[in-house]
């Protein structure tokens, strides 16, 4: 085997490695399923439990814009990964500490800082992650690695899952501390795993700060660049599988559930990742744009029909109607955004791909937060509104989606 050849194989194992063990630590660290069920089992006030997925989400975007020249300024970019990974770890062995010591009021507050935190930190890696990939990795490849990594996070989740359904010792809210604590453990370890990446030096790094002109930059790119401005707005459009399983728990709670309940949203999150996993990678490095379009239609759907379940069928069946239906929309969830990440790491090059990564994310952020107000004002209402509106938007995507340039599929000899 050639020299080059080994190098690749070798950061191939490394980059899915590390993400496969921040896949697993997200398992944990969940807004849509653990911390709502730490805070409710601690007295938390409900605002404090519907803000989680929308300081995890936005938060993990807004600043990337910002931080895309910081991250262009590195030779090596995989020293942001590790920043990030390492900020993400401290917190939430902090959260673990929290959820130890604080109840209540107190515990609710510190949750959102934390989280806030977390998800900063999280935005280095998601910036950095898809630059280092583009570098290292050839188009073509990319999908699959990384839908491996999710499958691996998703085959752990579905181990803890299973434990806690299973288990009675561990289906008491102190078990679930001790697992935020060993996930902080984890990322540590992706830390170290990533580090050893043997990354290109990019010789036209100048070590640039952070971009004080970062909105007016993210804007120009929207507004001038018609491909990245279609794919920002299919993305918007692709909202309805990242929200709505948090509504889809919501009605659960509503119809009453104990940590065995979360046991199954966590084994059903579990196996849509291992299965989705497999499949979406090897379907997004063959057409991410269609890809995209297909997990958004199956969510919609899968929402109605869960729907006409809940009000329709037998109450009896909700124990498992629930978690099917969650596990449904998880599998076209990880569809969505495997296939999205490939599409936009296909669409550009170098450090123009940074660029749009950084400016893509910081503009998903602002709009996750107003998709969020509305689907969260229409909560007053019950989740049923909510999960309509966010099914409207689904079927939109799909034909938006539908009308992208194909990018995915490598380029002739």
């Amino acid at each position: 085997m050639a020299e080059d050849e080994k190098t690749e194989r070798s950061n191939v194992n490394r980059f899915i490695g590390a993400n496969a063990l921040q896949n697993i630590g997200d398992q944990v660290i969940a807004a849509k399923t653990v911390l709502p069920w730490i805070l409710q089992a601690d007295g938390a006030p409900g605002f404090a439990i519907a803000m989680l997925v929308p300081v995890r989400e936005s938060l993990s975007m807004l600043p990337q814009a910002a931080f895309t020249p910081w991250v262009i300024g590195h030779k090596r970019r995989k020293s942001i990964w590790v920043i990030g990974a390492i900020g993400q770890g401290v917190a939430a062995l902090l959260m673990a500490v929290a959820a130890a010591f604080l109840e209540g009021l107190a515990l609710g507050l510190a949750f959102l800082l934390l989280l806030a935190v977390f998800a900063t930190f999280r935005s280095l890696c998601s910036i950095a992650s898809k630059d280092v990939q583009g570098r290292i990795v050839d188009k073509g490849k990319r999908g699959l690695i990384t839908g491996r990594s999710a499958a691996i996070g998703g085959l752990v989740s579905l181990v803890i899952g299973l434990s806690i359904s299973l288990t009675p010792a561990l289906q008491k809210p102190s078990s679930l501390v001790i697992l935020i604590l060993l996930s902080g453990l984890i990322w540590f370890l992706a830390a170290l795993v990533f580090n050893k990446i043997d990354e290109p030096i990019d010789p036209d790094a100048d070590g640039g700060g952070l971009d004080k002109a970062w909105w007016k930059d993210t804007w120009e790119l929207f507004r001038d660049q018609k491909d990245f401005r279609n794919f920002v707005i299919v993305r918007s459009l692709l909202l309805v599988s990242a929200l709505s399983t948090a509504f889809i728990v919501l009605l659960s709670q509503e119809v009453g559930s104990d940590i065995t309940g979360l046991g199954l949203f966590l084994v059903a999150s579990g196996l849509s990742a291992l299965l989705g996993g497999r499949i979406s990678g090897k379907f997004s490095d063959k057409s991410s744009k269609n890809t995209m379009s297909i997990g958004a239609g199956a969510a919609s759907a899968i929402i109605l029909l869960t729907l006409a379940a809940v009000h329709f069928g037998p109450q009896t069946a909700l124990t498992w109607i629930l978690p099917t239906s969650f596990f449904a929309l998880n599998l076209a969830h990880i569809l969505v955004r495997v296939a999205r990440k490939t599409y936009i790491v296909d669409m550009a090059e170098s450090d123009v791909r940074t660029r749009y990564v950084g400016a893509a994310n910081t503009l998903m952020g602002i709009i996750l937060l107003l998709v969020g107000l509305v689907s969260g004002a229409l909560t007053m209402w019950g989740a049923s509104p909510a999960l309509i509106f966010l099914a409207l938007v689904g079927f939109a995507g799909v034909f938006a989606a539908s009308r992208l340039p194909e990018v995915s599929k490598p380029a002739a000899d």
